[in-house]
């Protein structure tokens, strides 16, 4: 799968976000997940960017234009807002109080979205199955459905119907392994 397949990425994220409340629990928790990881990630030093934070941003940032240019620039927009906040807060906190937001922050996010998932989605997370690509998705997965909730977004004609089929298609091969090992 290529990186920049937004339809096979959206797929893949999407067959272990159907269910409307798992995706609202996630809607509410990913951003704030990137954006105290990014607070974190401003103390780690790089040689060719300012910290780990930055390039992080940044190739995200790639990432999502390079799947869609119009929905991408918005989350590269997003990403970079949330860096600067990010770097701000963190500046201002300092290490030892950072770590602590940031350790109370990612508890309460993540035992949010593994909730989601096992009440609500009955589904590992995405993560278990290719952490990169979770990692790298989850922000754009979620910023698409609410374009496409909100506003009717579609990166183009057709694109919910086609990668809804796929996300179904996953999800059927996904049960019939299950009740496979089951039986």
């Amino acid at each position: 799968m290529g990186l920049f397949d937004l339809e096979k990425n959206f797929a893949f994220y999407g067959a272990y976000h159907s269910n409307p409340v798992n995706i609202f629990i996630h809607m509410l928790f990913v951003w704030p997940i990137f954006y105290t990881g990014l607070m974190l990630l401003y103390y780690v030093p790089m040689l060719f960017f300012p910290n780990f934070a930055s390039f992080y941003t940044i190739i995200y940032a790639i990432s999502y234009v390079g799947m869609d240019k119009k929905s991408g620039f918005v989350a590269a927009i997003l990403c970079f807002i949330c860096w600067i906040g990010a770097s701000a807060s963190a500046s201002h906190l300092g290490y030892s109080l950072t770590w602590k937001v940031v350790l109370a922050a990612q508890l309460i996010c993540w035992s949010a979205q593994f909730l989601g998932h096992g009440v609500f989605e009955k589904r590992a997370p995405a993560l278990l199955d290719n952490l990169v690509q979770a990692f790298l998705m989850a922000p754009f997965f979620v910023l698409l459905e609410a374009l496409h909730q909100f506003f009717g977004y579609e990166p183009y004609p057709g694109f919910y119907t086609k990668v809804n089929a796929m996300v179904d298609a996953e999800i059927k091969e996904w049960k019939e392994k299950k009740q496979k090992k089951s039986s």
